[in-house]
This record gives C-alpha cells, sequence and structure tokens, in this order.
C-alpha cells in the first residue's frame, strides 16, 4: 500500500484574500450633488421670476403710452382730415366755377349725419 499525504492547509488557515477594491472617493457625494442641483434650480426659478415681473411691467407702461397717445394721434389725423377737406373743396371750386348752379361741397346724400370721404385726394 501507497502512503499517501494529503496536502492540507497550514494552522491556522490561509491568510484572508484581499478581494475588495479599495478605491479612494473622487468627488462629491450624492446628497452634496442633488443640493448643489437644487440649488441652481432654485435659484434660476427666482431669476425667471424676476424677469416675468420685469416683462409685465414693461407691458403694463407700453400699455398706458399707447392709451395716453390716442388724443394725441386722433387730433393730428383730424387736422389731417380738414386740412385735405379744405383742399378738395378749393380744387372742387376752381374746376366747377363755370358750372351754374353748382354748389361747392354739397353732399350727394342729404343727412344731417356725419359722412367722411370714402376717397381720398392726396
Amino acid at each position: 500500500m501507497v502512503n499517501y499525504k494529503q496536502d492540507l492547509p497550514p494552522k491556522g488557515g490561509f491568510e484572508a484574500i484581499k478581494f475588495k477594491r479599495n478605491l479612494p472617493t473622487k468627488g462629491p457625494g450624492g446628497a452634496v450633488i442633488f443640493g448643489a442641483v437644487t440649488a441652481i434650480c432654485a435659484f434660476g426659478f427666482w431669476r425667471v421670476g424676476l424677469g416675468n415681473l420685469e416683462k409685465r411691467e414693461l407691458q403694463r407702461e407700453k400699455a398706458w403710452s399707447r392709451i395716453h397717445l390716442v388724443p394725441l394721434l386722433l387730433a393730428e389725423s383730424d387736422r389731417d382730415i380738414y386740412r385735405r377737406e379744405q383742399a378738395a373743396l378749393a380744387r372742387e371750386k376752381e374746376i366747377m366755377k363755370d358750372v351754374p348752379g353748382w354748389e361747392v361741397g354739397q353732399k350727394a346724400y342729404h343727412s344731417k349725419r356725419y359722412q367722411p370721404a370714402s376717397i381720398v385726394v392726396i
């Protein structure tokens, strides 16, 4: 018979196998990144809110400036219409001076309502 010598571990066992990765931590942790993103988003929304307030104020100012300009523009338009009507009457008087019984500025429609000229002569 052959004597076999079995291969056994040393007394006290083998030393532990180091299988864990021993990497140093790089960069901030997840909570820090989440907090930073939240802070940046909050700041951005705050700035958007300020921009919306400014935009609303500018729109209000523009609307009021237009409201205050309407009477001035209407008066200017009325002066222009009056000047054109007087010039048209002067031209009509000059053209129709030889026609007997012609009344300058007489309307074709006999109404007391004001009818603005539908044709503008420039």
